[in-house]
């Protein structure tokens, strides 16, 4: 960004990120995404206005400039998702320049986000995840069969994401009936362990050639590091093709499973929200496929006087 501008909309960038971290507890991840966000845009505006951004110069931002930077996202291929993900990034850096420089930048904040259908995973049905589970722990080399199964199984049985599963260590073995879990934003909860996920995991270090070391991560690759999703994700992509699963049954789609077959059997939406560690409500309500209408029925059928 050098060049592109000035010294003082650089701090004021890193400042703002430095805030985003501190006061609204976001990943490292996030924050990454965030400074990647806006340096594209005020990468942009350097082009479009032809100098290097000051903040003065962000008080002429217009709604006219917000379009021509999505339209310029779009032509470089940018999705839907990622588009509106990056116009919300900048907005959030607007309003927060707008407040500490007081600048009115209610014209450019008045854009509306970009729409974009939300994708996730289709949940498999229990044979399928079954079945999957099956396929994944017959593995020609019994260890790495019995790890990508304790994986999984972990995924299936406790909602645990991807990261959060393959991110344990050997201090959380032997796993407790609740296994405390810090997720997206570093926010904790507590998740069962289904005994057929414990015996998994026991299974897996009784074969495993480095065993169980407190000091070292509890999912072991083949040179002994820790265990890449990579590695998971290739372990189900053989085994979809196996069974002639489509392309949407990844190891996140066990998670997705998880909640749907929870919801499926009685269980309530607060209650999956906080094993699935979701910051809002709404999310949950996406992710397992809830509709108003069937929130409705819930309502009608539990509330005493409905």
């Amino acid at each position: 960004m050098t060049g592109l501008v000035t010294a003082a909309v650089g701090d004021a960038l890193a400042r703002w990120l430095d805030t985003e971290a501190a006061t609204r507890d976001r990943s490292d991840h996030t924050i990454t995404a965030y400074r990647a966000d806006v340096s594209a845009f005020l990468y942009f505006l350097a082009g479009y206005w032809g100098g290097p951004v000051a903040p003065v110069a962000l008080a002429r931002l217009r709604q006219a400039d917000m379009r021509a930077f999505a339209a310029s996202e779009r032509t470089r291929g940018l999705g839907p998702r990622s588009l509106a993900r990056r116009m919300s990034a900048v907005r959030s850096f607007l309003r927060w320049i707008s407040d500490r420089e007081g600048i009115d930048l209610s014209a450019a904040l008045s854009i509306r986000s970009p729409k974009y259908t939300r994708s996730l995973p289709r949940p498999l049905t229990p044979l399928q995840a079954q079945d999957t589970l099956d396929r994944v722990g017959a593995h020609d080399t019994p260890w790495i069969g019995a790890r990508d199964l304790a994986v999984l199984t972990l995924l299936w049985g406790s909602g645990l994401r991807i990261s959060e599963a393959l991110g344990l260590n050997g201090t959380d073995w032997p796993f407790p009936q609740g296994l405390i879990i810090r997720g997206k934003g570093q926010r904790e909860r507590q998740v069962p362990v289904l005994p057929v996920a414990r015996d998994a995991v026991a299974d897996y270090l009784r074969l495993c050639p480095w065993g169980h070391q407190a000091d070292q991560p509890l999912f072991r690759g083949v040179r002994g590091g820790r265990l890449t999703s990579s590695a998971v994700e290739g372990a189900m992509r053989i085994a979809r093709a196996a069974l002639g699963l489509p392309a949407s049954a990844t190891p996140h789609a066990l998670r997705h499973s998880f909640a749907t077959h929870l919801l499926s059997a009685g269980g309530d939406l607060r209650t999956i929200q906080e094993l699935l560690g979701h910051a809002s409500l709404s999310t949950t309500q996406v992710y397992t496929g809830v509709d108003d209408v069937r929130l409705m029925a819930v309502y009608h059928a539990a509330h005493p006087r409905g």
